[in-house]
């Protein structure tokens, strides 16, 4: 959503007051969390301490000018955080069997998650990668060799279309691989045990997976 957006949102609403106190308490936990004073915060906007004070109990809103500036020195994407609610997630256990993959399709980084979470990156919410299961296009042999999985994938690898990671998780552990363009898809793995489940990235096709024992059965 743009800056113009949210704000025509704001204007569609008519309750001012309560988007501004809402906007204020947002602005204050970020600048909190962040350890900077109200003033430290002022200077790099260049505004006065004043302003912020005024913020932050609701007394008005950051100008529309300066909104990305603002985002950029808290570090968080204030005009989605503010349109949909600062909510927290619930307390996590982080269970590492539960990663979860996530791909920006801007500019392509790889970002993970244990829990819900709301991941975001160039702007845009991201998904959760569902995987399919390894088909004929997307073939992994696994080998022992030398006390390490040797690991062969069926391929190719063209600038355009390519695997772009692998992976292992299990309940305690997790392994990553970056693969690239142009490069033989094989590997080392090491030897974890056999309870977990492997998953390989392709760039035209998405996320696979299977659980290991039945890799290394076939």
């Amino acid at each position: 959503m743009s800056t113009i957006q949210f704000f025509s949102r704001l204007q569609i609403r008519g309750n001012t007051e309560m988007d501004n106190a809402r906007i204020g308490q947002l602005i204050q936990q970020l600048r909190k969390e962040k350890g900077f004073t109200q003033q430290q915060l002022a200077d790099s906007l260049n505004v006065s301490n004043k302003t912020v004070s005024k913020w932050e109990c609701g007394n008005g809103a950051p100008d529309i000018s300066i909104w990305n500036s603002l985002s950029n020195v808290l570090g968080a994407d204030i005009i989605h955080l503010a349109d949909s609610g600062s909510c927290q997630n619930s307390k996590s256990t982080g269970k590492i069997s539960r990663l979860m993959f996530f791909i920006c399709p801007e500019c392509g980084q790889i970002l993970t998650s244990t829990g819900k979470a709301g991941i975001t990156c160039c702007g845009r919410r991201l998904s959760a990668l569902v995987p399919s299961s390894f088909d004929d296009c997307h073939a992994v042999k696994m080998e022992i060799m030398d006390g390490e999985f040797f690991v062969t994938v069926s391929h190719e690898m063209s600038k355009s279309h390519y695997i772009s990671f692998a992976a292992y998780v299990d309940d305690d552990s997790c392994w990553f691989k970056k693969l690239y363009p142009e490069q033989n898809p094989e590997f080392r793995m090491p030897m974890f045990g056999k309870r977990g489940t492997f998953f390989l990235y392709c760039t035209e096709h998405g996320l696979f997976s299977e659980k290991l024992r039945t890799l290394l059965a076939q």
